[in-house]
Order: C-alpha cells, then sequence, then structure tokens
C-alpha cells in the first residue's frame, strides 16, 4: 500500500515537472514582447476607454502614442500633468508638434422643434425610453424626425455632458463632452452628430420632408428652400434631400446663412440674432483701410482704394457681422434695419 502511494506521487511529480518544463519552454519561445512604455504610458491615459480619441479604448491609444507618434492632445479628457508625464517619458518635450492641432469634437443635437401640443399626436405615458417610444406610432410627435426628449442620450453618456432641456431638448456641455459618440448610439433617429467644437454654425433640424409637409408640423425645421446656399459666398452650403447641409471644411462663420434662413433652422451658437441686422459704419472713425472690404464676400462695402472712406450697401448687407469683427478700430456696428 504504501509503495502505491510513494509510486503514484512521483509519478505525479514527474509529470508535473514534465509539464511545467513544456509550458516554461512555451512561455520563452511564443513570448510577445511588450514595450514597457506602451504600459507605463497606458497608467498615466484616463483609463476611461470613452473612444473619443478615435481609439476603442486607452491601450489603443497607448499604442498608437508609443509606436505611431499620434499626439497625446489627441486624448480630449487627459490631465496637463499626466500630458506632461507622457511626453517625458516618451522624449517628446519641445519636439512635440504644435502646429498639428488636434481636432476636438462635441456632440450636436440636430432638431430644435417646438415643445407645444399642437405638435404631438398624443402625450405619452409609456416607458421613459426613447427606443421604446419609437415603436408606439414613431412617437408622440408630428415631426417623424423630431427629437423624443425622453432621455436615452442622457443616461448613455458617462461623462454627464448630456441634459434634457425644460423644452423636451437635449442640451451638450460641451466643456464635458468628449465625444465617446454613445449618445449618438442611443439616438434612435440619428439626431446626434460629433462635429468640431470650433464649428459654431449648425443647421438644427434633420428632417427631409418635402417645405410644406414640415412647415405643417414644425415652425422652425429646414423647408429646403435654397436661400442659405445662394448666399453663402463659400460654397459651404448645400441642399440635400431637401435638408440644408454645411460642409465645416469650407464653413467660415460668417452667419450670412444665419441671417437669411427664413425659419431660423440655422442658428449660430453664442452669437446675437442676425434677423433684421445691418452694418453701419463711422465714417469719422474710418481710416479706409479696406480690411471690410476685403473680408466681405457679398460686396456690400463701398471704397476698396486705402484712405478711403468705406460705406455699406444697404441692400447687399446680409448681417453677418464679420466686417465689424474685423474692424481694427472697432468703427463698424451692427444696427437693426
Amino acid at each position: 500500500m504504501f509503495t502505491q502511494i510513494i509510486t503514484a506521487v512521483l509519478a505525479l511529480g514527474g509529470l508535473g515537472f514534465i509539464f511545467g518544463a513544456i509550458l516554461s519552454y512555451a512561455s520563452k519561445k511564443f513570448e510577445v514582447y511588450v514595450d514597457p512604455k506602451i504600459q507605463q504610458t497606458l497608467e498615466l491615459l484616463p483609463g476611461a476607454n470613452c473612444g473619443g480619441c478615435g481609439f476603442p479604448g486607452c491601450a489603443a491609444m497607448a499604442e498608437a502614442i508609443v509606436k505611431k507618434g499620434i499626439p497625446v492632445a489627441t486624448c480630449p479628457v487627459i490631465s496637463l500633468i499626466n500630458r506632461q508625464k507622457i511626453e517625458e517619458l516618451l522624449g517628446l518635450g519641445d519636439k512635440t508638434d504644435t502646429t498639428k492641432k488636434p481636432v476636438f469634437k462635441a456632440a450636436l443635437v440636430k432638431c430644435n422643434g417646438l415643445d407645444t401640443e399642437e405638435y404631438q399626436k398624443f402625450s405619452y405615458m409609456g416607458v421613459k425610453d426613447c427606443q421604446a417610444a419609437v415603436l408606439l406610432q414613431n412617437g408622440p410627435w408630428l415631426c417623424p424626425h423630431r427629437c423624443m426628449g425622453l432621455g436615452s442620450c442622457e443616461r448613455s453618456c458617462p461623462f454627464d455632458a448630456i441634459k434634457i432641456g425644460p423644452h423636451h431638448l437635449p442640451i451638450v456641455d460641451e466643456e464635458k463632452c468628449v465625444a465617446c459618440g454613445k449618445c449618438v448610439l442611443a439616438c434612435p433617429k440619428q439626431l446626434i452628430e460629433l462635429v468640431d467644437k470650433e464649428q459654431k454654425v449648425h443647421v438644427k433640424c434633420n428632417s427631409t420632408e418635402k417645405g410644406a409637409d414640415t412647415r405643417k408640423v414644425c415652425k422652425v425645421g429646414c423647408i429646403g428652400c435654397g436661400l442659405c446656399q445662394k448666399v453663402c459666398a463659400y460654397d459651404a452650403i448645400t441642399i440635400e434631400n431637401n435638408l440644408a447641409r454645411i460642409d465645416y471644411r469650407k464653413c467660415v462663420q460668417c452667419g450670412a446663412c444665419v441671417a437669411k434662413c427664413p425659419q431660423h433652422t440655422i442658428i449660430m451658437e453664442n452669437k446675437p440674432e442676425f434677423k433684421g441686422r445691418v452694418a453701419k459704419i463711422n465714417t469719422e472713425a474710418c481710416i479706409g483701410c479696406t480690411i471690410c472690404f476685403k473680408v466681405c464676400k457679398f460686396e456690400a462695402v463701398k471704397g476698396g482704394t486705402p484712405r478711403e472712406k468705406h460705406e455699406i450697401i444697404a441692400d447687399k448687407c446680409v448681417g453677418c457681422g464679420l466686417c465689424a469683427t474685423k474692424c481694427p478700430k472697432k468703427c463698424i456696428e451692427m444696427i437693426e434695419e
């Protein structure tokens, strides 16, 4: 009996030794080298795995920083201290290419629908979820493209960057938004888009219905009239499927389309309403520098000769205010037409 026990122990010990040797050999033979700088970089990244950098997670971002030279600032939520630590770790220092400014995006809700009973089909009393509401006659609003306003996007945001406002429309806090895209996926009507935070002119509508049909269900919806496209001097606006679309690569944010839009569908963030405004030049203060003449794409400024006093052609002025912004003497003001 004792001999059998000893034999069994030795057999198991021998097998353990053999398997251990095989595993040790395999670990050396098939070892995958991991750059320690990648692990150190990963430890300095936020670890949120939000995807705001454009990579599927912080691990992929760390690898891209070390191997491909992706700017550390591409991470929208990294602290300044950790960013500097990563740059020191990788020996970037002053070698960081500051000319390649990373594009930071934020969520844009393409709806500005009014919150009144005349635009509702019925009062929704069901589950407070946009996906569930869409299954019931495409939601309670007459406009088939109108935001449900039930907060699915709000609940999906891990950064508390989106809230449902008083008019059943989401309000985005751009300071908190990291463009992770989770709200985009949560919206059943595809009303949310990620756009450059520097861009302030937006079409706040996603309706592709004909103008007459849009007017019946919304007073601020795009009717595809094309006036914004005609007035844009930079070819930054096109009409596709009855909806105005802005090419942000061309848009200079002059606001001409904002002033011309009869439905007030196109807005400029943090700017006053343009409708009914016109530029006025204080000729006494004007030095004839020609800057306003050069920046105006609508030929609404007289006087292209240096030292010649400038004047505004009221019929051509669209009230964008670009001349007033660029005037070095601040002698141009926007007044009610």
